[in-house]
């Protein structure tokens, strides 16, 4: 660009007799030629892009240094510079007109496109948009420059979906022509002449013309730099506050207020003054300025620029007014709230008065009941005279009772019933069961005290230790009434014919209270059974014992525990001198197999049966010609008394040895295999299913077919039996089979009762949690599984199952080894336990 214009004057002329320098204004030609793409450019020649501000140039085209001085060719020819057309005289006028910035504006003067206007911009307009402010171009040369290229962009763009002919953006939103730029006329502020708007621009962003409003907003405008825009005086305002924003403020105030009465009574010492003043509530404070100091004369108005004096200023007068308008809105408020205070004491009063009126009915209802209660007491007192001519029967006072209970409930429950039953009921009690013998007549009477149990034994109280007889009057009336009929027949009774005193408990004991009957069972029955066995003799007596004990097992139960070991000692006694023959010893014992414990019953067994059927057993003789079986008997027919072990081990220790020694020889003396075979199944059949089921009895007959084979495989002898081989052989075979089927069939029913115990279970209850999967498979295989009391490891409980001490870790079993916990799965602990 040619800077030949900066060191030139406004005008274009040289300044000649001044010194020449660098000139950085910007004038109105740098203006209009900055953005202007068509503007003069001074193109640089080769010399100059040499040597730079060094190289030679013309004397026209001459630039001066920065800071120095040019030196002038004086040689060069003279040129003349235009200084212009001289302007006509309407110009001139134009140009003064449009120079002349102080002259005032009306609004009338101003275009009609001029003034505030509602832009209707869309939403996808943005600011940011720019354009060349040098004219417009069209459309058709944009890009025109991409001939001279390859075209890239322009494939970008249509790539990206640009259409040409449409503006930018997803919606097309952008502008197609640069942004437009008009030409102010003068050097007039923005707006000065008229609107500046473009085509352009009022096509893309409409606007809405409203005349009204714009000749409001500038009459307001102009207002606002008048003094009085009215030019009247103001008139004077006047509040007024009715009675009911008075009422309202008056509520506030006492919400507001009545957290702060403390403050009211406080001292406060006022010395911001000249003098030191004394209020009794803060609230006297805030109204001090507004009272006239009566001892101090008011300090006179400082003079101001224009103030005007006041006509009429009387503050004492200003100041009792007032007062008797704050004392006039005082009363209002306290009116208010004293007939809202009068209002709710009415609602008060009204809700109280019904409340007192309810309670008046119902006790007025109550005295009416307690008047026929006391009625129907009374008439009962006197039919209990001695002499009266109607005596009160016993059904006809519990009818009374009854109808007490079921129309004056309330009054009934909280009288008191004890001192009532006591004076009334209690003698007509003791009239009725006067000639009652309990062992003849057991159910005499069970009605009539089911039908006083109902009337007076008190609900709230559950007697089940029941030493409290003031409170339930059923209790008391059975312990002074019934009991000591009870206690007069135990002295009469004999405890071995026990079936007419079992009968009348049994038909009493759901009727009277538990404690009662404790107590009869503890302390009247019990002694006089603990008694009778100590003088019974079983050698002597011919009445069995459990004759007369075990019917007391349904009342007393556990009670009867310190009876067994006396028993157990004399039946021991007894069994000292006693042989198997004698069959009445099972008889006598049998009925204890199941009153005994385990424990106990297996005990008694071994130490006083087993050592005698070991005895009669080892005396056994075994003689296949004449055998004498009377030994055999009478140890086999205790099978279901003593235990399978004790019994094996009696057969193992004193049976089998002779009777497979006694085989042998026989089968050494050229026998005959069919008396032999004849013999072992005879034998064999002596056994029960169960006896025979065990192993040890199995291997024991096997051992005998064993011995039977290997002496007919042998060819020791002369003769042999013909046929003796297969028929041993056959036997053999069919044994085996027997055991085989035998055991098949055991493990189906076994399978059988597991499932169908399994099925129980599962609808039963399922297991929750790896523990209780532990306990239900110890309950299907018999197998103990219960808490080692007190003992932990590593803050985990200890378990038995079976004879192994395990604990449970997150859902893993630990057994106790040698050294260490080792961890095992749940069919190994069971194997392990069985």
């Amino acid at each position: 660009m040619s800077l030949s214009h900066l060191y030139r004057d406004g005008e274009g002329h040289m300044d000649e007799d001044e010194d020449e320098h660098e000139n950085f204004e910007i004038t109105d030609w740098d203006l209009q030629n900055e953005f202007n793409p068509n503007r003069q450019r001074h193109w640089q020649t080769k010399e100059e892009a040499t040597y730079g501000v060094w190289a030679e140039r013309d004397s026209d085209e001459e630039r001066p240094s920065f800071g120095g001085k040019r030196a002038r060719d004086y040689s060069a020819p003279v040129n003349f510079i235009s200084a212009g057309l001289k302007k006509g005289a309407a110009e001139e006028a134009e140009l003064e007109d449009s120079d002349d910035e102080e002259r005032p504006v009306k609004q009338e003067d101003f275009p009609k496109d001029f003034g505030p206007k509602k832009l209707k911009t869309g939403g996808n307009f943005k600011p940011s948009q720019k354009g060349f402010a040098g004219g417009t171009k069209s459309f058709m040369d944009f890009g025109s420059w991409e001939r001279h290229t390859k075209g890239i962009g322009q494939k970008l763009l249509q790539k990206m979906g640009y259409v040409p002919g449409r503006g930018l953006g997803k919606n097309a939103q952008g502008i197609i022509n640069p942004i437009e730029a008009k030409q102010r006329k003068g050097k007039g502020a923005v707006g000065a002449y008229g609107s500046e708007r473009t085509t352009q621009s009022l096509q893309d962003f409409p606007v809405v013309d409203s005349d009204e409003e714009a000749e409001e907003e500038f009459q307001k405008e102009l207002s606002q730099w008048r003094k009085d825009p009215s030019g009247s005086k103001k008139k004077p305002k006047y509040s007024y506050k009715t009675v009911e924003e008075l009422k309202a403020k008056g509520r506030i105030s006492k919400k507001l207020s009545a957290p702060q009465k403390e403050l009211s009574q406080v001292k406060v010492i006022d010395m911001t003054g000249r003098e030191q003043k004394v209020y009794y509530s803060y609230s006297q404070i805030s109204h001090k300025h507004s009272i006239p100091d009566d001892g101090l004369p008011l300090p006179p108005p400082l003079p101001t620029k224009e103030a005007k004096a006041p006509g009429f200023a009387l503050p004492e007068l200003e100041h009792n007014l007032q007062l008797l308008i704050d004392l006039t809105e005082q009363e209002i408020i306290h009116n208010d709230r004293q007939l809202q205070y009068e209002r709710d004491m009415v609602v008060n009063l009204s809700h109280e008065l019904e409340k007192t009126a309810e309670v008046l009915r119902h006790e007025e209802r109550v005295l009416s009941n307690l008047s026929r209660v006391l009625e129907l007491v009374e008439g009962c007192e006197r039919r209990m005279q001695p002499h009266c001519s109607d005596p009160l029967s016993l059904d006809e006072c519990a009818r009374i009772f009854e109808t007490l209970q079921d129309k004056y409930h309330e009054e009934y429950r909280m009288a008191d019933r004890v001192d009532l039953a006591v004076a009334i009921v209690y003698p007509l009690m003791k009239d009725y069961f006067r000639n009652w013998d309990p062992l003849k007549d057991c159910t005499y009477g069970t009605e009539t005290i089911s039908r006083w149990k109902r009337l007076l034994e008190n609900d709230q109280i559950l007697s089940h230790g029941g030493q409290d007889l003031s409170a339930d009057a059923f209790h008391r009336l059975i312990w002074e009434v019934w009991i000591p009929l009870v206690r007069n027949i135990i002295p009469q009774w004999q405890p071995r014919q026990c079936d007419p005193m079992v009968d009348f408990l049994d038909s009493w004991v759901h009727i009277i209270p538990v404690w009662v009957s404790d107590h009869i069972l503890d302390q009247l029955i019990f002694p006089r059974l603990q008694e009778e066995v100590e003088n019974w003799n079983p050698l002597t007596d011919t009445v069995p014992i459990h004759s007369w004990i075990h019917p007391w097992l349904p009342l007393m139960q556990v009670r009867l525990e310190p009876l067994y070991a006396p028993i157990r000692s004399k039946l021991s006694s007894a069994l000292q001198k006693w042989h198997p023959s004698d069959a009445s010893a099972k008889l006598i014992l049998q009925p204890w197999k199941e009153v005994f414990t385990p424990g106990s019953w297996e005990a008694f067994m071994v130490k006083n049966i087993v050592p005698k059927l070991g005895m009669c057993l080892g005396e056994l003789v075994i003689n296949p010609h004449q055998q004498h079986m009377d030994a055999f008997y009478w140890v086999m027919d205790w099978e279901g008394m003593i235990s399978v072990s004790s019994l094996l081990g009696l057969l193992e220790k004193h049976f089998f040895p002779k009777w497979l020694q006694v085989l042998c020889s026989w089968l050494s003396n050229s026998p005959n295999y069919e008396e032999i075979t004849k013999w072992y199944l005879g034998w064999k059949s002596m056994f029960s299913d169960q006896v025979l089921a065990h192993p040890s009895v199995k291997d024991k007959f096997n051992e005998a077919l064993d011995i039977m084979n290997r002496a007919v495989s042998s060819n020791v002898g002369a003769y042999m039996q013909p046929g003796a081989r297969e028929n041993i052989a056959y036997l053999t075979h069919t044994e085996r089979r027997k055991d085989f089927q035998y055991e098949a069939m055991q493990e189906r029913r076994e399978a059988e009762n597991m499932a169908q115990r399994g099925i129980g279970v599962a609808a039963s209850s399922v297991p929750m949690n790896f523990k209780d999967l532990i306990q239900t498979k110890a309950e299907e295989h018999n197998v103990v599984f219960m808490p080692v009391i007190g003992k932990r490891h590593e803050g985990k409980q200890l378990y038995t199952f079976g004879r192994i001490v395990i604990y449970i870790d997150r859902g893993v079993v630990f057994v106790q080894g040698e050294k260490t916990w080792v961890p095992t799965s749940l069919q190994s602990l069971i194997d392990m336990a069985k």
